[in-house]
């Protein structure tokens, strides 16, 4: 038996793995691939309050060690069901628990086109506030349509030179707001009905090349691609007993709980507008002492 089942060792699990074990409390975390969640891919974090530079895979193992140093039992195997009772199966073994947080995570939906994942930190990159600061002055793309890709175009027109904003239909599918603020913005170019088809580059992104509807092919020379197609939650193994939004999060009014008495959520796989490291961090913070607090009352 465990005080605390933390499903998922992302930067919102092994924080609240540490604020339980600051408090005493006897804590599993169980994940399936690796610790670190997506940050662990990220070459450089640079907008973390107080760290000035670092990189992803070694911030993420600073925050693995330090969970393992306090005492936390971490265990690489692959959650299958949890039950209302805070029972958790995983691929090897069954766990209980007094509370569980389910921090999953969530991975970025990709193009799956050749030389994406290569070029992951070489220019192609999943957020624009994590990497934008490396583009000033230069040529980057956006791709999407939602208000994702609208906020970081918006984003990273105060940066680059000049934005290219390509989405595979004829309107945005964005808030008016943020498509009115586009229009606004001189340096960005909208390409629309276009879908790109091909990423170049060895050593770095040197260009794509994009296909209108009328099957144009296009090369357009950058710096930088910003994939703005969405996120993928990781939350298909909870619906048997957690509310799930229509796009697969985890519903929670206030942040931390789910509809199960007991059942907490932290991090990228709960709804929530901003899914940042410093918000997973946050989230598994008041995840945890919340379990503790609810545990003890």
């Amino acid at each position: 038996m465990y005080d605390i089942i933390i499903v998922g060792a992302g930067p919102a699990g092994l924080t609240a793995a540490l604020y339980a074990r600051r408090a005493n409390k006897k804590v599993l975390v169980l994940e399936a691939k690796t610790y670190g969640g997506q940050i662990i891919n990220t070459p450089e974090i640079e907008n973390y309050p107080g760290i000035p530079k670092i990189s992803g895979y070694d911030y993420a193992t600073n925050l693995y060690n330090q969970a393992l140093e306090l005492g936390a039992e971490i265990k690489f195997e692959t959650v299958i069901r949890v039950e209302k009772d805070k029972t958790v199966e995983t691929n090897k073994d069954h766990y209980k628990a007094k509370a569980v947080i389910l921090a999953i995570g969530a991975d970025k939906r990709k193009l799956n086109l050749p030389k994406e994942v290569d070029l992951i930190g070489k220019g192609v990159s999943y957020c624009a506030t994590c990497d934008g600061n490396f583009f000033k002055n230069k040529i980057v793309a956006v791709n999407g349509g939602g208000n994702t890709a609208l906020e970081e175009a918006i984003y990273l027109s105060n940066i680059a030179k000049k934005v290219y904003l390509i989405h595979r239909r004829d309107t945005f599918r964005g808030e008016k707001k943020y498509v009115d603020e586009v229009l606004k913005k001189e340096n960005i170019e909208r390409i629309m009905n276009s879908t790109i088809t091909k990423i170049n580059g060895e050593k770095h992104l040197e260009s794509i090349e994009i296909v209108n509807q009328e099957g144009k092919t296009n090369t357009i020379e950058i710096n930088g691609l910003f994939i703005a197609i969405g996120q993928a939650p990781k939350n298909e193994i909870f619906k048997n007993i957690i509310e799930l939004t229509q796009d697969g999060y985890i519903k929670s009014e206030d942040g931390v709980h789910t509809n199960i008495k007991g059942i907490y959520v932290a991090g990228d796989s709960r709804e929530k507008e901003l899914r940042q490291l410093t918000t997973a961090v946050s989230d598994g913070a008041i995840a945890a002492t919340t379990a503790i607090k609810e545990m003890e009352d």
